[in-house]
């Protein structure tokens, strides 16, 4: 786990959903392929109404045409981020992209747990909504142990809420590699032995 993630902001509005996030027409493609799975990056946030995304210049998309990667890094949403169906595909399509952390004033507690569990990506709440302050494209830096969020465009310094234990899940990487650390399951390793 990084302790600092720095990146470029991309805005989005409140009750962006899952089917916002990765259409269901995108399901298709095996996230266990690696040429596959880069589909899932290509489309990520494809389903977004115009009026939901912070495009400051006209339409800058998330992902460029030909890419499965973002040039953003860090996602600022509204409240609700992540409504909608339960699908893990969502966190992980983001991850695809390049995206490391969300920062949200609230999540659907599915999507919330699902980036969690999985260690696809750090979902942060916020004591309010920064929308309004953060514009995408701004450099923003977030300091993980501290739980701040820092514009580095605008200098505005934000603390977040605590991740509270969910932090120590985050650090072995998804919940799997936790229980395992935590002596819940056996190491993989070992589950074949007699």
């Amino acid at each position: 786990m990084k302790h600092i993630i720095e990146g470029k902001a991309y805005v989005l509005g409140d009750d962006i959903d899952t089917d916002q996030i990765i259409p269901a027409e995108h399901l298709v493609y095996s996230l266990s392929d690696p040429e596959e799975k880069k589909n899932y990056g290509k489309f990520a946030l494809s389903g977004v109404p115009t009026e939901n995304a912070g495009l400051p210049d006209g339409g800058k998309v998330f992902v460029s045409e030909g890419k499965h990667e973002s040039e953003y890094s860090i996602i600022v949403g509204g409240k609700n981020f992540g409504c909608g169906s339960s699908r893990e595909h969502a966190p992980a399509c983001l991850q695809i992209a390049g995206i490391q952390a969300v920062v949200a004033e609230s999540y659907a507690r599915i999507f919330y747990r699902n980036s969690v569990d999985g260690g696809f990506l750090i979902p942060f709440e916020t004591q309010s909504n920064l929308t309004n302050e953060t514009k995408t494209g701004d450099e923003l830096s977030i300091d993980v142990e501290k739980e701040t969020f820092t514009n580095k465009t605008t200098g505005k310094t934000h603390t977040m809420k605590s991740l509270g234990e969910i932090i120590e899940i985050i650090r072995a990487g998804n919940i799997f590699e936790y229980a395992r650390q935590s002596g819940l399951i056996q190491p993989s390793e070992t589950l074949n032995s007699p």
